[in-house]
């Protein structure tokens, strides 16, 4: 199922930064919203699904830590490593780039990094390790059905994704009301190919 955000205007009478921003505030409020014992649940059939997801996959698995509202939590990306999977999680560069990777060895392996988020202390892989990865898990606000990604506006995605193999699913991770029909997009935005829904499972996306 597909959803608009209520009170959207015309795509075409905002500037494309104008329409994300708009977008963005109506994701992050619906998520602030939604009762704690939904986004547990949630967060449960999510991680069961990733772990189903990262099974079918050949490699190490690039993923993320969730935090705060986001869909999910640090118990799915430590699932997926106590399933056997070597498990990748980003490391923000010092200078605005393509994000870096390092093992995830537990989550009392991690300390604060840039940008509020914790990162592995482990050593650093380098921007170019995400060629290896057999699946890429991605944070987003919302998706639509060609594949277009709305994140947080910082851009590290969009510089990460180009370099993971073509082969590589790329993979967000949302609430199921997050899959909308269309969004703003520029140029430089890298498409995903699914989205990993807590009710729906796992949603082709686009051409894939």
């Amino acid at each position: 199922m597909t959803a608009r955000a209520g009170g959207q205007p015309p795509l075409d009478a905002l500037s494309v930064r104008a329409q994300k921003e708009f977008w963005r505030r109506h994701c992050l409020a619906a998520r602030r919203a939604l009762p704690t014992s939904i986004r547990a649940a949630r967060a449960a059939m999510l991680t069961t699904g990733a772990v189903s997801l990262a099974d079918r996959s050949l490699g190490p698995i690039c993923a993320y830590l969730p935090v705060d509202i986001e869909p999910g939590s640090p118990a799915m990306v430590e699932a997926l490593r106590e399933a056997g999977h070597t498990v990748l999680l980003p490391v923000v560069p010092a200078r605005p780039g393509p994000l870096e990777w390092a093992r995830f060895d537990g989550l009392d392996a991690l300390a604060s990094g840039p940008l509020g988020l914790l990162q592995p202390v482990g050593r650093r892989l380098g921007p170019a390790m995400i060629a290896h990865a057999g699946l890429v898990l991605v944070p987003a606000l919302a998706v639509d059905l060609a594949g277009r990604r709305l994140g947080r506006g910082g851009g590290y995605y969009d510089r990460t994704l180009p370099l993971a193999s073509p082969d590589a699913p790329l993979v967000v991770v949302l609430n199921d009301e997050e899959l909308v029909d269309e969004l703003p997009s520029d140029d430089h935005d890298h498409p995903v190919t699914a989205a990993l829904l807590a009710e729906a499972g796992i949603t082709p996306l686009g051409n894939s």
